[in-house]
């Protein structure tokens, strides 16, 4: 499923052969290791600061917060 969330876009070439625009969360793993293979150390530490903050976003938007079963609040 393509849910568009974290705004990191790559062109994909599709099973019928024409290229679509997806976002890094919705790549497969095969998918993303080829997009990440032969980047810079700070292209793949800015993309994990972007990565990151979009989380954070979505925490904020939906007042997430994970807890562990053992934690009390």
């Amino acid at each position: 499923m393509k849910r568009n969330l974290d705004g990191v876009y790559f062109r994909i070439k599709n099973e019928d052969g024409r290229w679509d625009n997806i976002c890094f969360s919705d790549l497969t793993d095969e998918q993303k290791d080829e997009m990440m293979n032969g980047r810079s150390e700070e292209w793949l530490k800015s993309l994990c600061k972007h990565l990151a903050n979009v989380i954070s976003k979505i925490g904020e938007q939906f007042d997430l917060i994970s807890r562990y079963d053992d934690e009390e609040e």
